[in-house]
Protein backbone atom coordinates (compact mmCIF):
# COMPACT_ATOMS: atom_id res chain seq x y z
CA UNK A 1 0.00 0.00 0.00
CA UNK A 2 1.10 3.51 -0.53
CA UNK A 3 1.57 6.08 2.03
CA UNK A 4 -1.02 8.35 2.48
CA UNK A 5 0.23 12.03 2.15
CA UNK A 6 -3.07 14.28 3.64
CA UNK A 7 -2.88 17.55 2.70
CA UNK A 8 -4.79 20.54 4.85
CA UNK A 9 -4.94 23.90 3.24
CA UNK A 10 -7.03 25.59 5.92
CA UNK A 11 -4.25 24.98 8.20
CA UNK A 12 -1.85 27.89 7.73
CA UNK A 13 1.28 28.32 9.48
CA UNK A 14 4.25 30.94 8.36
CA UNK A 15 4.34 33.03 4.69
CA UNK A 16 7.06 32.55 3.15
CA UNK A 17 9.74 35.95 1.99
CA UNK A 18 12.04 33.43 0.54
CA UNK A 19 15.35 32.15 -0.23
CA UNK A 20 18.88 33.60 -0.46
CA UNK A 21 22.32 33.40 0.24
CA UNK A 22 25.74 36.11 0.66
CA UNK A 23 28.13 37.15 -1.53
CA UNK A 24 31.09 36.86 1.07
CA UNK A 25 33.31 36.13 -0.04
CA UNK A 26 33.17 35.11 -3.45
CA UNK A 27 31.75 38.29 -5.10
CA UNK A 28 34.91 40.53 -5.26
CA UNK A 29 36.27 37.46 -7.22
CA UNK A 30 33.51 36.67 -9.66
CA UNK A 31 32.58 40.39 -9.99
CA UNK A 32 35.68 40.78 -12.10
CA UNK A 33 35.28 38.15 -14.36
CA UNK A 34 34.48 38.53 -18.09
CA UNK A 35 30.60 39.74 -19.02
CA UNK A 36 30.09 36.09 -19.79
CA UNK A 37 31.52 33.93 -17.08
CA UNK A 38 30.16 35.77 -13.71
CA UNK A 39 26.64 36.84 -15.67
CA UNK A 40 26.35 33.46 -16.41
CA UNK A 41 27.00 32.37 -12.53
CA UNK A 42 24.45 34.94 -11.54
CA UNK A 43 22.09 33.79 -13.56
CA UNK A 44 22.39 29.95 -11.95
CA UNK A 45 21.89 31.36 -8.48
CA UNK A 46 18.77 34.80 -9.16
CA UNK A 47 17.67 34.05 -12.42
CA UNK A 48 13.54 32.45 -12.22
CA UNK A 49 13.65 30.41 -15.46
CA UNK A 50 17.37 29.23 -16.00
CA UNK A 51 18.81 29.51 -12.29
CA UNK A 52 17.39 28.74 -8.64
CA UNK A 53 15.43 32.23 -8.66
CA UNK A 54 16.76 33.33 -4.95
CA UNK A 55 15.32 36.43 -4.06
CA UNK A 56 17.44 37.67 -1.07
CA UNK A 57 21.42 38.64 -1.67
CA UNK A 58 22.98 39.42 1.29
CA UNK A 59 25.97 42.53 0.51
CA UNK A 60 28.97 42.29 3.06
CA UNK A 61 29.63 45.78 3.81
CA UNK A 62 33.44 45.25 4.65
CA UNK A 63 35.90 46.19 7.06
CA UNK A 64 38.51 47.37 4.82
CA UNK A 65 41.37 44.74 5.28
CA UNK A 66 41.83 44.53 1.75
CA UNK A 67 43.67 48.05 1.49
CA UNK A 68 44.72 47.91 4.94
CA UNK A 69 46.51 44.50 4.46
CA UNK A 70 46.55 44.46 8.74
CA UNK A 71 45.58 40.90 10.46
CA UNK A 72 45.67 37.63 9.78
CA UNK A 73 44.11 36.37 6.67
CA UNK A 74 45.30 32.91 5.29
CA UNK A 75 42.69 33.48 2.31
CA UNK A 76 43.56 36.56 0.54
CA UNK A 77 39.46 36.44 -0.27
CA UNK A 78 38.36 37.17 2.58
CA UNK A 79 39.66 40.34 3.20
CA UNK A 80 37.23 43.17 2.08
CA UNK A 81 36.78 46.62 1.33
CA UNK A 82 35.40 49.76 3.14
CA UNK A 83 33.71 53.22 1.62
CA UNK A 84 36.19 55.65 2.79
CA UNK A 85 38.93 57.32 0.68
CA UNK A 86 42.40 58.39 2.99
CA UNK A 87 40.63 61.98 4.13
CA UNK A 88 37.62 59.86 5.14
CA UNK A 89 35.42 61.31 2.56
CA UNK A 90 33.78 58.40 0.85
CA UNK A 91 34.75 56.50 -2.19
CA UNK A 92 32.11 55.11 -4.43
CA UNK A 93 34.33 52.93 -6.50
CA UNK A 94 35.51 50.78 -4.12
CA UNK A 95 34.38 46.78 -3.57
CA UNK A 96 33.24 47.60 -7.43
CA UNK A 97 33.22 43.61 -8.14
CA UNK A 98 30.53 42.70 -5.37
CA UNK A 99 28.56 45.34 -6.13
CA UNK A 100 28.44 44.79 -9.64
CA UNK A 101 26.87 41.14 -8.25
CA UNK A 102 24.14 42.90 -5.55
CA UNK A 103 23.29 45.22 -8.06
CA UNK A 104 23.07 42.00 -10.94
CA UNK A 105 21.12 40.02 -8.49
CA UNK A 106 18.91 43.22 -8.26
CA UNK A 107 18.14 43.09 -11.78
CA UNK A 108 17.65 39.13 -11.87
CA UNK A 109 14.84 40.07 -9.52
CA UNK A 110 16.27 39.84 -6.32
CA UNK A 111 13.71 41.87 -3.90
CA UNK A 112 15.92 41.80 -0.85
CA UNK A 113 19.05 43.16 -0.57
CA UNK A 114 20.60 43.12 3.49
CA UNK A 115 23.77 44.69 4.57
CA UNK A 116 25.65 43.25 6.65
CA UNK A 117 28.73 44.13 8.58
CA UNK A 118 31.25 41.16 10.19
CA UNK A 119 33.18 43.96 11.62
CA UNK A 120 33.28 47.76 11.35
CA UNK A 121 35.69 49.69 9.02
CA UNK A 122 39.51 49.63 11.00
CA UNK A 123 39.29 53.15 11.82
CA UNK A 124 36.82 52.63 14.43
CA UNK A 125 38.11 49.28 16.35
CA UNK A 126 40.00 49.21 19.15
CA UNK A 127 42.93 47.40 17.74
CA UNK A 128 42.95 49.49 14.11
CA UNK A 129 42.26 45.99 12.32
CA UNK A 130 38.74 44.28 11.33
CA UNK A 131 39.90 41.75 13.65
CA UNK A 132 40.53 41.43 17.77
CA UNK A 133 43.38 41.45 19.94
CA UNK A 134 41.64 40.18 23.01
CA UNK A 135 38.66 37.37 23.53
CA UNK A 136 35.80 38.58 24.58
CA UNK A 137 35.87 42.22 24.23
CA UNK A 138 34.32 44.42 21.42
CA UNK A 139 36.39 45.33 18.99
CA UNK A 140 34.42 48.67 18.48
CA UNK A 141 35.85 51.74 19.85
CA UNK A 142 32.59 53.41 22.23
CA UNK A 143 33.27 56.59 21.10
CA UNK A 144 32.74 55.18 17.70
CA UNK A 145 29.89 53.89 17.55
CA UNK A 146 27.66 56.89 16.63
CA UNK A 147 30.03 57.05 13.68
CA UNK A 148 29.85 53.94 12.94
CA UNK A 149 25.82 53.69 12.44
CA UNK A 150 26.41 57.10 9.99
CA UNK A 151 28.65 55.25 7.84
CA UNK A 152 26.55 52.43 7.57
CA UNK A 153 23.17 54.02 6.87
CA UNK A 154 25.23 56.34 4.69
CA UNK A 155 26.09 53.28 2.63
CA UNK A 156 22.32 52.28 2.40
CA UNK A 157 21.29 55.35 1.71
CA UNK A 158 23.83 55.65 -1.01
CA UNK A 159 23.03 52.12 -2.79
CA UNK A 160 19.23 53.11 -2.39
CA UNK A 161 19.88 56.43 -4.70
CA UNK A 162 21.09 53.94 -7.01
CA UNK A 163 18.46 51.83 -7.02
CA UNK A 164 19.37 48.47 -4.94
CA UNK A 165 16.80 47.21 -3.15
CA UNK A 166 18.02 47.44 0.89
CA UNK A 167 15.11 46.25 2.86
CA UNK A 168 18.02 45.23 5.72
CA UNK A 169 20.64 45.89 7.62
CA UNK A 170 22.65 44.00 10.19
CA UNK A 171 24.90 46.05 11.54
CA UNK A 172 26.20 42.58 14.00
CA UNK A 173 27.02 39.60 12.56
CA UNK A 174 27.91 36.42 15.09
CA UNK A 175 28.42 38.59 18.38
CA UNK A 176 28.91 35.43 20.29
CA UNK A 177 31.88 35.00 18.38
CA UNK A 178 36.00 35.55 19.37
CA UNK A 179 37.01 37.29 16.36
CA UNK A 180 40.71 37.32 17.23
CA UNK A 181 43.30 37.28 14.23
CA UNK A 182 43.45 32.99 14.37
CA UNK A 183 39.80 33.48 13.22
CA UNK A 184 41.12 33.91 9.66
CA UNK A 185 38.32 36.51 8.55
CA UNK A 186 37.09 40.08 9.60
CA UNK A 187 34.63 39.94 12.97
CA UNK A 188 33.57 41.85 16.02
CA UNK A 189 32.45 40.14 19.35
CA UNK A 190 29.87 41.85 21.19
CA UNK A 191 28.30 41.36 24.61
CA UNK A 192 24.06 41.29 24.61
CA UNK A 193 24.01 44.51 26.12
CA UNK A 194 26.93 46.20 23.38
CA UNK A 195 24.28 44.71 20.69
CA UNK A 196 21.13 46.72 22.71
CA UNK A 197 23.47 49.93 22.59
CA UNK A 198 24.19 49.26 19.18
CA UNK A 199 20.70 48.82 17.92
CA UNK A 200 18.97 51.95 19.56
CA UNK A 201 21.75 53.83 18.20
CA UNK A 202 20.75 52.67 14.54
CA UNK A 203 17.30 52.51 15.10
CA UNK A 204 17.22 56.18 16.10
CA UNK A 205 19.35 57.41 13.37
CA UNK A 206 17.17 55.52 10.90
CA UNK A 207 13.95 56.88 12.38
CA UNK A 208 15.53 60.65 10.81
CA UNK A 209 16.56 59.65 7.56
CA UNK A 210 13.38 59.29 5.07
CA UNK A 211 15.15 57.79 2.78
CA UNK A 212 15.20 54.55 5.17
CA UNK A 213 11.91 53.89 5.44
CA UNK A 214 10.98 50.86 5.29
CA UNK A 215 14.28 49.44 6.30
CA UNK A 216 14.57 47.16 8.68
CA UNK A 217 17.20 46.07 11.15
CA UNK A 218 18.04 42.96 10.91
CA UNK A 219 19.56 41.04 13.77
CA UNK A 220 21.37 39.90 16.52
CA UNK A 221 22.46 36.71 13.85
CA UNK A 222 23.92 34.74 16.53
CA UNK A 223 26.59 32.20 15.89
CA UNK A 224 24.21 29.10 16.89
CA UNK A 225 20.62 28.94 17.54
CA UNK A 226 21.67 26.50 20.27
CA UNK A 227 24.04 28.83 22.66
CA UNK A 228 23.17 31.79 24.01
CA UNK A 229 20.63 32.85 21.32
CA UNK A 230 17.71 33.56 23.65
CA UNK A 231 19.99 36.06 25.37
CA UNK A 232 20.61 38.02 22.40
CA UNK A 233 17.26 37.72 21.59
CA UNK A 234 15.72 39.52 24.60
CA UNK A 235 18.76 42.11 24.37
CA UNK A 236 16.97 43.63 21.36
CA UNK A 237 13.47 42.21 21.23
CA UNK A 238 12.46 43.82 24.79
CA UNK A 239 13.86 46.89 23.82
CA UNK A 240 10.58 49.46 22.16
CA UNK A 241 13.07 51.84 20.63
CA UNK A 242 14.93 48.88 18.59
CA UNK A 243 11.21 46.99 18.03
CA UNK A 244 10.46 50.58 15.96
CA UNK A 245 12.85 48.86 13.58
CA UNK A 246 13.64 45.36 14.26
CA UNK A 247 10.03 43.27 13.22
CA UNK A 248 11.80 39.72 14.15
CA UNK A 249 14.58 37.85 15.16
CA UNK A 250 17.61 36.35 12.54
CA UNK A 251 19.38 33.16 13.62
CA UNK A 252 22.17 31.37 11.98
CA UNK A 253 22.16 27.48 12.31
CA UNK A 254 25.16 26.16 12.47
CA UNK A 255 25.47 23.63 14.80
CA UNK A 256 28.21 21.92 15.76
CA UNK A 257 29.63 18.64 18.04
CA UNK A 258 27.17 17.22 20.42
CA UNK A 259 24.72 19.87 20.08
CA UNK A 260 23.64 19.03 16.63
CA UNK A 261 22.02 16.02 18.34
CA UNK A 262 19.85 18.64 20.44
CA UNK A 263 16.81 18.43 17.99
CA UNK A 264 14.40 19.80 20.60
CA UNK A 265 16.49 23.38 20.71
CA UNK A 266 14.11 24.43 17.57
CA UNK A 267 11.10 23.67 18.72
CA UNK A 268 11.59 24.83 22.10
CA UNK A 269 13.38 28.11 20.95
CA UNK A 270 9.74 28.99 18.53
CA UNK A 271 7.89 28.77 21.78
CA UNK A 272 9.34 30.82 23.48
CA UNK A 273 9.48 33.68 20.66
CA UNK A 274 5.72 32.58 19.81
CA UNK A 275 5.02 32.94 24.11
CA UNK A 276 7.06 36.27 24.75
CA UNK A 277 7.28 38.04 21.13
CA UNK A 278 3.89 36.71 19.57
CA UNK A 279 3.72 37.11 15.97
CA UNK A 280 7.23 37.90 15.54
CA UNK A 281 8.97 36.71 12.41
CA UNK A 282 12.24 34.00 13.13
CA UNK A 283 14.76 34.26 9.97
CA UNK A 284 17.32 31.57 9.24
CA UNK A 285 20.53 33.84 8.03
CA UNK A 286 23.12 31.31 7.51
CA UNK A 287 23.93 28.08 7.20
CA UNK A 288 26.81 25.80 5.67
CA UNK A 289 27.69 21.98 5.65
CA UNK A 290 30.56 22.54 7.89
CA UNK A 291 32.95 19.96 6.99
CA UNK A 292 36.05 19.90 5.02
CA UNK A 293 36.33 18.86 1.06
CA UNK A 294 34.23 19.47 -1.91
CA UNK A 295 31.01 17.25 -1.30
CA UNK A 296 29.76 17.02 -5.08
CA UNK A 297 27.14 13.95 -4.07
CA UNK A 298 23.82 13.53 -2.12
CA UNK A 299 25.03 13.09 1.44
CA UNK A 300 25.94 17.02 1.84
CA UNK A 301 22.38 17.37 -0.25
CA UNK A 302 20.64 15.65 2.12
CA UNK A 303 21.98 17.14 5.22
CA UNK A 304 20.83 20.59 4.00
CA UNK A 305 17.22 19.52 2.64
CA UNK A 306 17.27 18.32 6.29
CA UNK A 307 18.17 21.44 7.96
CA UNK A 308 15.69 23.44 5.71
CA UNK A 309 13.06 21.62 6.52
CA UNK A 310 13.62 21.59 10.32
CA UNK A 311 13.77 25.30 9.86
CA UNK A 312 10.68 25.66 8.04
CA UNK A 313 8.57 23.26 9.91
CA UNK A 314 10.13 22.96 13.13
CA UNK A 315 11.51 26.56 13.78
CA UNK A 316 8.60 28.10 11.28
CA UNK A 317 11.44 30.69 9.68
CA UNK A 318 10.13 33.16 7.14
CA UNK A 319 13.26 33.02 5.46
CA UNK A 320 16.20 30.57 4.85
CA UNK A 321 19.33 31.48 3.66
CA UNK A 322 21.96 29.95 2.64
CA UNK A 323 25.67 31.01 3.61
CA UNK A 324 28.00 31.73 0.68
CA UNK A 325 26.70 31.06 -3.06
CA UNK A 326 30.09 30.40 -4.50
CA UNK A 327 32.96 28.73 -2.91
CA UNK A 328 36.44 28.75 -4.15
CA UNK A 329 37.86 26.53 -1.73
CA UNK A 330 37.74 22.89 -0.07
CA UNK A 331 34.97 22.47 2.05
CA UNK A 332 31.57 22.04 1.92
CA UNK A 333 30.10 25.73 1.93
CA UNK A 334 28.82 26.82 -1.73
CA UNK A 335 25.70 26.31 -3.74
CA UNK A 336 28.54 26.37 -7.15
CA UNK A 337 32.41 25.76 -6.88
CA UNK A 338 34.79 28.16 -8.98
CA UNK A 339 38.05 27.23 -9.82
CA UNK A 340 40.05 30.24 -9.82
CA UNK A 341 43.15 30.18 -12.01
CA UNK A 342 41.51 28.77 -14.65
CA UNK A 343 37.36 30.57 -13.87
CA UNK A 344 36.31 27.22 -13.71
CA UNK A 345 32.48 26.15 -12.58
CA UNK A 346 31.13 23.05 -11.07
CA UNK A 347 27.45 22.64 -9.54
CA UNK A 348 27.33 20.04 -6.48
CA UNK A 349 24.11 18.61 -5.24
CA UNK A 350 23.43 21.22 -3.25
CA UNK A 351 22.46 23.61 -5.43
CA UNK A 352 19.57 21.61 -6.85
CA UNK A 353 18.02 20.48 -3.63
CA UNK A 354 18.52 24.48 -2.97
CA UNK A 355 16.70 24.46 -6.04
CA UNK A 356 13.62 22.03 -5.21
CA UNK A 357 12.69 24.62 -2.37
CA UNK A 358 13.65 28.33 -4.06
CA UNK A 359 12.15 27.42 -7.66
CA UNK A 360 8.81 26.37 -6.02
CA UNK A 361 8.33 28.08 -3.12
CA UNK A 362 7.68 32.04 -4.23
CA UNK A 363 7.34 35.14 -1.68
CA UNK A 364 4.20 35.07 -0.23
CA UNK A 365 3.38 31.67 -0.31
CA UNK A 366 1.76 30.21 2.80
CA UNK A 367 3.27 26.94 4.73
CA UNK A 368 0.10 24.59 5.14
CA UNK A 369 -0.70 21.48 6.91
CA UNK A 370 0.62 18.29 5.65
CA UNK A 371 0.75 14.68 6.72
CA UNK A 372 2.51 11.86 6.17
CA UNK A 373 1.92 8.18 7.00
CA UNK A 374 6.40 7.40 6.90
CA UNK A 375 8.80 8.21 9.52
CA UNK A 376 11.19 7.48 6.20
CA UNK A 377 10.12 10.85 4.72
CA UNK A 378 10.05 14.15 5.74
CA UNK A 379 7.24 16.75 3.81
CA UNK A 380 6.59 20.39 3.59
CA UNK A 381 3.34 21.66 1.33
CA UNK A 382 3.31 25.30 0.26
CA UNK A 383 0.09 26.88 -1.19
CA UNK A 384 0.04 29.90 -3.49
CA UNK A 385 -2.99 31.16 -5.22
CA UNK A 386 -1.38 28.98 -8.46
CA UNK A 387 -0.68 26.34 -6.96
CA UNK A 388 0.57 23.85 -4.17
CA UNK A 389 4.17 22.72 -3.92
CA UNK A 390 4.28 19.23 -1.80
CA UNK A 391 8.38 18.96 -0.71
CA UNK A 392 9.14 15.22 0.16
CA UNK A 393 12.53 14.25 1.55
CA UNK A 394 13.65 10.62 1.42
CA UNK A 395 16.94 10.18 3.08
CA UNK A 396 16.56 5.89 3.19
CA UNK A 397 18.24 3.74 0.60
CA UNK A 398 14.94 2.35 -0.45
CA UNK A 399 11.80 4.29 -2.51
CA UNK A 400 8.86 4.85 -1.33
CA UNK A 401 5.32 4.13 -2.67
CA UNK A 402 3.28 7.24 -1.91
CA UNK A 403 -0.31 8.89 -2.49
CA UNK A 404 -1.38 12.43 -2.80
CA UNK A 405 -5.21 12.06 -3.57
CA UNK A 406 -6.22 12.57 -7.07
CA UNK A 407 -5.36 13.83 -10.33
CA UNK A 408 -2.25 14.68 -12.08
CA UNK A 409 1.18 16.82 -11.31
CA UNK A 410 4.43 17.14 -12.18
CA UNK A 411 7.48 16.16 -9.91
CA UNK A 412 11.10 17.60 -9.74
CA UNK A 413 13.50 15.16 -8.46
CA UNK A 414 16.91 15.63 -7.16
CA UNK A 415 19.15 12.05 -6.77
CA UNK A 416 22.01 10.47 -7.57
CA UNK A 417 21.44 10.83 -11.08
CA UNK A 418 18.96 13.62 -11.37
CA UNK A 419 18.73 16.94 -11.25
CA UNK A 420 15.71 18.58 -10.59
CA UNK A 421 14.36 16.37 -13.24
CA UNK A 422 10.77 16.89 -13.91
CA UNK A 423 8.00 13.85 -14.37
CA UNK A 424 4.55 13.96 -14.58
CA UNK A 425 2.87 11.78 -11.83
CA UNK A 426 -0.40 10.42 -11.22
CA UNK A 427 -1.07 12.09 -7.70
CA UNK A 428 -3.39 8.54 -7.03
CA UNK A 429 0.39 6.66 -6.84
CA UNK A 430 3.55 7.27 -7.84
CA UNK A 431 7.40 6.73 -6.50
CA UNK A 432 9.35 8.84 -4.45
CA UNK A 433 13.09 7.17 -5.30
CA UNK A 434 15.88 6.34 -2.77
CA UNK A 435 17.97 9.31 -1.03
CA UNK A 436 15.96 11.96 -3.07
CA UNK A 437 14.81 15.37 -2.61
CA UNK A 438 11.15 16.23 -4.46
CA UNK A 439 9.02 18.45 -5.02
CA UNK A 440 5.24 17.71 -6.15
CA UNK A 441 3.60 20.85 -7.92
CA UNK A 442 0.02 21.00 -8.29
CA UNK A 443 -1.60 23.08 -10.18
Amino acid sequence: MPVQLKLNPDKAYQTIEGFGASGAWWAQVVGGWPEEVRGEIMKLLYDKNGGLGMNTYRYNLGGGSKESGKGNFPNKNRRTWDFFAADGSYDWGRDAEAVWCMKEAARLGAQEIVLFVNSPPERFTRSGMAQAKLHALSNLRRDCEADFAKYVLDVAEHFIADGVPVKFISPVNEPFGPWIEKAGQEGCHYHPSGVRRLFRLFAGEMEKRPALQGVLLSGAENNDVHIMNKTYTRAVMDDPVIRSRLDGIDVHDYILGPLKYLKGTKRRFRKYMDRRYPGAPIRMTEWTHMTGGRYYGMSSALEQAKIMWEDLAVMGVVSWQHWIAVSEVDFADGLLYIQEDCRALSIPKRYYTFGNFSKFVPRGAVRVDVKCGSPDLKCLAFRTPEQTAVILINPKDKAVQVSLGEGKGEMYVTSEYKSLAREAVDLTGFEIGKESVNTVVIR
